[in-house]
């Protein structure tokens, strides 16, 4: 049986399937564009470049491994949901000290770029190549600008999917409820 299909007699929901979610994907082409980004503006030994590497596939692991775990804990889920959106936060940040001390301009909403950044974002399935001109741009300020833009459109959606996840666990409980309800139904099956 495959990890997204439900049994129907048992209390082990649907759970993967992170390659289905938006924010896995857009996580993912993050940490590609990261580890591009590194390797171009950052020396072998830098441990700038490893830490910016390490919170991008933090990010893109943490949302996997929430995703796989909530077959039997919602808190872990949530938890881990937050871990990643915590790990883009450090790397935001990192964007934003690398464009600040390079005296780059970090754009703003209405700056022309960001609103073409935000029509490549809209892109149905949107990859790597969707905005691999962008990220491997000759100039720094595209190449972080766009890379910073990722982790905060990122970062929101993290946030979105945490209150989803909150909902979800106030409308259907955890593993405890779900497995008292499920032996109940067994116990009423067999006495019929």
């Amino acid at each position: 049986m495959d990890a997204n299909e439900e049994h129907l007699d048992g209390f082990i929901p649907a759970h993967g399937g992170y390659r289905n979610l938006i924010t896995f994907q857009k996580t993912e082409i993050i940490y590609d564009g990261t580890v591009f980004f590194c390797n171009r503006y950052f020396g072998k030994y830098d441990r700038t470049k490893e830490q910016m590497i390490q919170a991008a596939r933090s990010g893109k692991q943490n949302i996997a491994e929430a995703s796989m775990a909530s077959a039997t804990s919602k808190e872990t889920e949530i938890k881990l949901t937050n871990v990643a959106r915590a790990s883009l936060e450090e790397l935001l940040i990192d964007y934003e000290d690398f464009l600040r001390t390079n005296k780059l301009t970090q754009w703003d909403r209405n700056h022309r770029l960001s609103l073409r950044f935000d029509e490549l974002n809209k892109t149905p399935n949107a990859a790597y190549d969707t905005f691999k001109k962008a990220i491997e741009h000759e100039d720094a300020e595209i190449s972080g600008n766009v890379l910073r833009s990722l982790c905060k459109v990122n970062i929101y959606l993290l946030g979105q999917q945490i209150i989803s996840l909150e909902k979800t666990f106030l409308k259907e409980g955890g593993l405890r409820e779900r497995m008292m309800y499920a032996r109940l139904q067994y116990r009423n099956k067999k006495q019929q």
